[in-house]
């Protein structure tokens, strides 16, 4: 019998428009355990176990052009992935949102309902490919 969990990484593939293999399953698998908050390519890895990088790597980047998963810089200039709220998709990635890194735990977190939409912020003319920002400092955790 299918487990709530698999219906639910079933069905999360299925909207995206992807197939449902062992590997995508167990790899959002990971993501939703750690729903709100991103995660490094070494906690993906080790959450895994053994499995093939470059597999591995080409899942992550099917994720992220489907809108199942988004890039957070945790404000070290290392990236992280988090998953995508409901809205996002392939025609309509909701990831130019704030991220909050904690400097003493480490953790990253998205900051969806930030009301400041940045985009307004950019000079007449230029053309935003991707916004980056990161508030860094102690998370309510570890104050």
């Amino acid at each position: 019998m299918e487990s709530s969990h698999d219906y639910i990484n079933d069905q999360m593939l299925a909207d995206h428009g992807l197939r449902k293999t062992a590997f995508r399953k167990e790899l959002l698998s990971v993501f939703l355990s750690h729903t709100g908050k991103a995660i490094t390519n070494e906690m993906i890895e080790e959450a895994l176990g053994d499995h093939d990088r470059i597999t591995l790597y080409r899942t992550l980047k099917s994720f992220e052009d489907r809108g199942i998963i988004h890039i957070a810089m945790d404000g070290n200039a290392h990236a992280r992935y988090a998953l995508c709220g409901q809205s996002c998709g392939a025609d309509h990635h909701h990831d130019a949102h704030a991220h909050f890194h904690c400097d003493q735990c480490g953790n990253t977190t998205c900051l969806e309902d930030m009301p400041e939409r940045f985009e307004k912020y950019v000079p007449q003319g230029y053309q935003v490919n991707e916004i980056q920002v990161t508030f860094s400092g102690v998370c309510t955790q570890c104050a």
